[in-house]
């Protein structure tokens, strides 16, 4: 190659590589990014981690291009308005908002700022958006479909412990996508024998109280339904399943890690890595109306070995078969 192709090829190379490259440091520019949550800080610890491992993969550094303003109200949903105005106020680029209640309240505050949800469970049934394909309006992000995944807890369960005659159900009234997580439940029981008894709990002494109900009513198993305070209080939640000696589903693994019996979900720090090429999208120009919503490509069966030899179960072969991970 001549020296004259060689400086039309490195040229060519540059200025195809130095918007990408130079977008993130777009002269001094600090992109604002709020991040909020309806639980305790010390939960969304990891979670923030690996929102930020996504953004330095996209070129951006905390401190150096970016900063991100983290709102969280400690499981108390009022504020969760207050800590939206909070982060409009601070004029942020975007906002990432974690779970259903976080996304209704970002959505109820503006119509103009881009809202990146995560973990959303049902985004369509909820008006987030118009579509999953064609968000519309200024709210993208990724579902976590547990929704639709409700229904197969109860059937993992009756797989687990097939001659089940009553399963709780733990529900958290105060989030809003929970009351059609427990009606597909309650639906799916419908073709089995198999009765419901949902459960609410909003606090830490309401999970006590739950769990004494459930024992009262002769609870052969719970479903816990997928919900960031739930995931905050898991040790609480796991604990009393052992006490009571329930087998016991959720939505994440992390329960089955300290001890729960099965969990089958999202993986949800992928689902927070994700997120950031969302938001780096949206910084670039792009609108959230026209960025498809992203569901998850994987999910993921965990069983506890241990806990079902506690409980005095046999994992079912064909559970076994579908696990994608079994800790002894």
């Amino acid at each position: 190659m001549n020296n004259r192709r060689k400086l039309l090829v490195a040229l060519g190379a540059g200025l195809l590589t130095a918007p990408l490259r130079s977008f993130a440091q777009q002269q001094g520019k600090v992109w604002r990014v709020g991040f909020l949550g309806e639980s305790e800080q010390s939960f969304y610890v990891q979670r923030i981690d690996a929102f930020k491992a996504g953004m330095r993969e996209l070129g951006y550094v905390e401190g150096k291009n970016l900063a991100i303003e983290t709102r969280f109200a400690d499981s108390k949903y009022e504020r969760l308005p207050g800590l939206v105005v909070e982060m409009i106020e601070l004029k942020v680029d975007a906002i990432v908002a974690v779970a259903t209640p976080s996304t209704s309240a970002a959505q109820k505050a503006t119509t103009t700022m881009p809202i990146v949800m995560v973990n959303a469970a049902d985004p369509v049934g909820s008006g987030f958006v118009a579509s999953l394909a064609h968000p519309g309006g200024n709210i993208t992000g990724l579902t976590n479909v547990l929704v639709d995944l409700s229904p197969k807890h109860l059937e993992m369960l009756l797989s687990m412990v097939p001659k089940l005659v009553r399963v709780a159900v733990l529900v958290n009234p105060a989030n809003p996508a929970q009351a059609t997580m427990l009606k597909n439940v309650l639906a799916a029981a419908q073709r089995t024998t198999v009765k419901i008894l949902p459960v609410e709990a909003r606090t830490p002494q309401d999970i006590e109280n739950a769990f004494s109900t459930m024992a009262r009513e002769n609870a052969g198993a719970v479903i816990v339904l997928n919900n960031p305070f739930f995931a905050q209080q898991q040790r609480q939640i796991v604990g009393l399943a052992t006490k009571n000696r329930l087998p016991s589903i959720y939505g994440i693994r992390g329960y089955v890690e300290i001890g729960g019996l099965m969990s089958y979900g999202v993986d949800t720090f992928n689902q927070f890595r994700r997120a950031a090429t969302y938001v780096d999208k949206i910084l670039k120009g792009a609108k959230p109306g026209n960025l498809p919503v992203e569901q998850p490509m994987k999910l993921e069966l965990v069983i506890n070995r241990k806990t079902a030899k506690a409980l005095g179960l046999a994992i079912p072969q064909s559970l076994l078969v579908m696990a994608d991970k079994v800790i002894e």
